[in-house]
């Protein structure tokens, strides 16, 4: 069960943040002002993911016994969801230097429980 949670955790909020600064990329002026005040209207948003995250690591870590293991798992996941995020909000379609990234942190994900 802790593992779920984790996930569903992880996964709930690093998307929220990331949709966040998605959409600040492509329709939020770079201005100073308005980006000032997007900011601070996110500011609730980004407290509550930043509180998903944190218990979606302590869940994982207690599903895991390894911290390493549950800061890799939670890295791995955003990377994803930067991937899902960069394709939903503009358009960017991964290339083989993506997945070749992501193989990286596939392989992190083995040596670091390997024994």
């Amino acid at each position: 069960m802790n593992l779920m949670y984790g996930f569903g955790l992880l996964a709930a909020g690093l998307s929220i943040i990331n949709a966040i600064f998605s959409y600040q990329a492509k329709a939020i002026d770079p201005g100073f002002g308005p980006m000032l005040w997007f900011q601070l209207r996110m500011l609730p948003l980004m407290f509550f993911s930043n509180v998903m995250i944190g218990y979606g690591v302590k869940y994982l870590y207690r599903a895991f016994q390894s911290l390493t293991f549950a800061l890799t798992v939670s890295k791995g996941l955003e990377i994803l969801v930067c991937v899902v995020m960069g394709y939903l909000f503009l358009k960017e379609v991964p290339t083989w230097r993506t997945y070749a990234g992501l193989g990286v942190v596939v392989c992190g994900f083995v040596l670091t429980r390997w024994k």
